[in-house]
């Protein structure tokens, strides 16, 4: 078996291992796509996303679809189209019995948060436990399914909003998780979408997903006091106070896209003065469901993908996502059967 290994910052190496075997309640699953995220290029470029630092060679790689290679229990057909949810849930909290995703001590695909390594989907290969899979619909191909877990991101966060039909919505940060936002809005009957961003090729990425009008904060003014739902997807501090400056009094902002720990100058007063309502949100739980669904109803969202590598070609794929002018999402088709 092949597989891709971040072995320190900027040093990939392809790899050969033994095939892996699937234990109780485990099924194999042979990946076809995974998606390149934010996190993986910190990874690669950084030898570690945040606090987690890259120890051990790992497999990066959360967002992937596949088939089932081997189901010991012999309920799954080989061959049978799925994609993955890429957590393990940790132990119960009696605090937020509802919200696995917030439980301690769980694991995600492709993830140095855990020691040993939790190693993700670049890989031929994959042991995942038979409750994290989820089947293809026949109108979903394979290579679609590969955004079902940054789609299921995004849905997550519009659940922070509730019922987004008839509101008018502005998502700050065109990025892949911030095109899947507005693909959503849009999906979720909104009144109205805008985007921004600070590149013109996120901004028509957008457009081309139904935002209706979009902003190069560069060189616009974001409207203030305008927006029901403002989605953060960007993570930057100035894009967090344009959020609270744009959203209307007593309106809702999400923030989607992640912050550095550490302190960042950004202005609270509209937040105070507008008595705005904001929601923090993290991965998901199990809108992947409802992503895989959207994808099989949506094919238009597939144009997210701009670009696809080999697995030869992974570092050259972490090369193209590092360009958010050029790039939307960036897959790598896993090595094809022999």
């Amino acid at each position: 078996m092949r597989a891709a290994y971040i072995v320190e910052k900027q040093n990939l190496e392809i790899r050969e291992s033994a095939a892996p075997e699937p234990g109780p309640g485990q099924v194999r699953v042979r990946i076809d796509y995974v998606g390149i995220c934010g996190s993986d290029l910190h990874y690669y470029y950084e030898g570690a996303n945040g606090a987690f630092v890259v120890r051990e060679p790992l497999i990066p790689g959360h967002e992937v679809s596949g088939r089932i290679d081997f189901d010991p229990a012999g309920e799954w057909q080989q061959g049978m189209p799925v994609t993955v949810h890429p957590a393990r849930f940790g132990e119960a909290d009696e605090r937020f019995p509802d919200d696995p995703h917030l439980w301690a001590g769980g694991s995600y695909l492709g993830s140095a948060s855990t020691w040993p390594h939790t190693q993700g989907g670049l890989s031929e290969l994959l042991i995942v436990e038979r409750d994290m899979v989820r089947a293809l619909p026949a109108a979903l191909p394979v290579r679609r399914a590969v955004l079902a877990e940054p789609l299921a991101v995004a849905l997550h966060a519009l659940s922070k909003a509730g019922d987004l039909a008839g509101r008018s919505v502005l998502v700050t940060g065109s990025g892949p998780i911030g095109l899947l936002t507005v693909a959503a809005a849009v999906a979720a009957g909104a009144a109205s979408v805008a985007a921004t961003d600070v590149l013109p090729g996120p901004l028509a990425r957008a457009a081309q997903l139904g935002a209706e009008r979009t902003y190069d904060v560069t060189a616009e003014q974001v409207p203030a006091n305008t927006f029901d739902v403002v989605f953060e997807c960007s993570g930057v501090a100035a894009s967090v106070s344009t959020a609270f400056a744009a959203a209307r009094p007593a309106g809702t902002v999400v923030q989607v896209g992640m912050v550095p720990n550490e302190p960042r100058p950004v202005n609270l007063a509209p937040f105070i003065s507008k008595e705005l309502v904001v929601r923090g949100t993290f991965r998901f739980k199990d809108e992947i469901d409802a992503a895989v669904r959207l994808l099989a109803d949506r094919p238009e969202i597939e144009q997210v993908i701009t670009h696809e590598f080999a697995a030869d070609d992974t570092a050259a794929a972490f090369e193209a996502a590092k360009n958010s002018d050029a790039s939307g999402k960036v897959v790598v088709a896993v090595w094809p059967e022999a």
